[in-house]
């Protein structure tokens, strides 16, 4: 079985871990032994676990999942020279990669909020030699998309790294809307759920216009919402956040 080696030990460490625990072997590395054994509990599985000081990574296939912030703090810990890195650090570029942590490779990967659940839309990009390898990794937490520039992944981080907290945004609105007309506040919660839901299998082999354009009768009541919708600027909002987001993962970067 082969093994992967963790470089930090929260929250997105750990669902990337659940992803992978049945097809790799799992290591992990942090700074604390105590954090260390509640990873291996969430898991449920037996992991190889170590102390970051004077770790040695030669050879080894390693995701780093620390902040960002802690990259030249980390790399002093470590030594040797990894067989691949891949970093899940927003706005951290292949060349700071490059020139703080040793490696042979390395790629850059973007997962999302749902990779705690299995369903991630993963974005990856780097050494092209290890594409087929990034995306059999990935795809073991949700989907996995292969971008041809570091740009790309900027951009796709604006949208599907950011993207849950704006479709949370929508639909905690969407559910309010209904509560102010007169829903009862789990009944709302439950629907709202269930529209997500439906409309998450509906997008994977329909484009949205076509969606929309097959709820939206003459002078029905999506159009009267719809012209609303366009009426406060909502389609004009999205794109600004898309903008926002991608300029801030630039100063990041």
């Amino acid at each position: 079985m082969k093994k992967v080696t963790f470089i930090g030990n929260g929250n997105m460490a750990l669902s990337i871990a659940k992803g992978l625990q049945n097809e790799y072997a799992i290591e992990v590395v942090g700074r604390d032994i105590q954090k260390l054994q509640n990873f291996e509990n969430s898991l449920n599985v037996t992991i190889s676990k170590a102390l970051i000081d004077n770790f040695d990574i030669t050879d080894k296939t390693v995701i780093l999942c620390v902040k960002p912030a802690n990259v030249e703090e980390i790399a002093t810990k470590l030594k040797g020279e990894a067989k691949v890195l891949y970093s899940v650090l927003a706005g951290t570029t292949l060349k700071k990669l490059t020139s703080s942590i040793p490696s042979k490779a390395y790629v850059r990967a973007m997962p999302n909020l749902a990779a705690s659940v299995g369903a991630s839309m993963t974005t990856l990009t780097g050494d092209i030699a290890y594409k087929e390898e990034a995306l059999a990794l990935f795809s073991a937490i949700g989907k996995a998309h292969w971008l041809g520039s570091e740009k790309e992944i900027d951009i796709a981080t604006a949208l599907a790294g950011s993207g849950p907290a704006y479709l949370a945004l929508m639909a905690e609105a969407l559910a309010d809307g209904a509560v102010k007309e007169g829903l009862k506040r789990d009944d709302a919660m439950e629907i709202m759920r269930g529209l997500f839901k439906g409309f998450g299998e509906l997008i994977q082999n329909e484009h949205p216009a076509l969606l929309k354009d097959g709820v939206m009768s003459p002078g029905g009541t999506t159009a009267a919402g719809y012209a609303a919708l366009e009426e406060k600027g909502v389609r004009g909002a999205c794109m600004d956040a898309i903008e926002a987001a991608y300029k801030k993962a630039k100063e990041l970067s």
